[in-house]
């Protein structure tokens, strides 16, 4: 990189004078890029560090699939939920697939509303919801009337609008490249 081509060093901060704080935010990391869940999972990391009750409901992943996310949260004190079956692809049945995701869903708003969790994690979630799953306006409700200190943070391919305008922080990720595009399958350990 020539010299012509650096940037320069920030001396001041961008930030301004007006930053205030917010009782709790909502995230959602979407898009069709690898890596949204890993990044939920690094929220999950920073709060548990501050102390704070998590939990995390994944609505596609199976418990049977032993990911390394989930062995050490569970270590590290999350409450963890694996409720759905698997990819759709590989279903036997989708109406209990959708069950499984009602079922979920309705788990899932009662960790919200209980006010027990200071971090809830909806893993996944986007799924369901753009099949029609799990309804929409529910989920924003549930968002906006969420007890004051419970952050959230959703992931999943093609976040609703909706989900996206009551969202604080939204991050699309894109994909570059990937191993699955040459053939490769997921790794243990980076993939899981």
């Amino acid at each position: 990189m020539s010299d012509s081509e650096m940037s320069e060093v920030p001396t001041e901060d961008p930030r301004g004078d007006s930053m205030k704080r917010a009782p709790s935010l909502v995230v959602v990391n979407t898009g069709p890029g690898k890596g949204k869940t890993t990044a939920a999972v690094g929220i999950v990391i920073r709060s548990v560090g501050q102390d704070w009750p998590v939990a995390v409901v994944q609505f596609v992943k199976s418990g049977k699939w032993q990911t390394g996310e989930e062995k050490v949260c569970r270590k590290l004190g999350v409450d963890w939920w694996a409720m759905g079956d698997g990819f759709s692809w590989d279903s036997e049945n989708l109406d209990h697939d959708k069950a499984l995701a009602a079922k979920a869903w309705e788990h899932t708003r009662s960790l919200i509303e209980s006010g027990k969790y200071r971090l809830v994690v909806l893993d996944e979630v986007t799924y369901p919801i753009n099949w029609g799953w799990i309804d929409l306006d529910d989920v924003v409700d549930a968002v906006v009337s969420r007890p004051m200190q419970v952050n959230l943070v959703f992931t999943g391919r093609d976040a609703p609008q909706a989900l996206i305008d009551v969202a604080d922080t939204v991050s699309q990720v894109e994909v570059v490249k990937h191993a699955y595009e040459s053939g490769i399958a997921a790794k243990k350990g980076i993939d899981m």
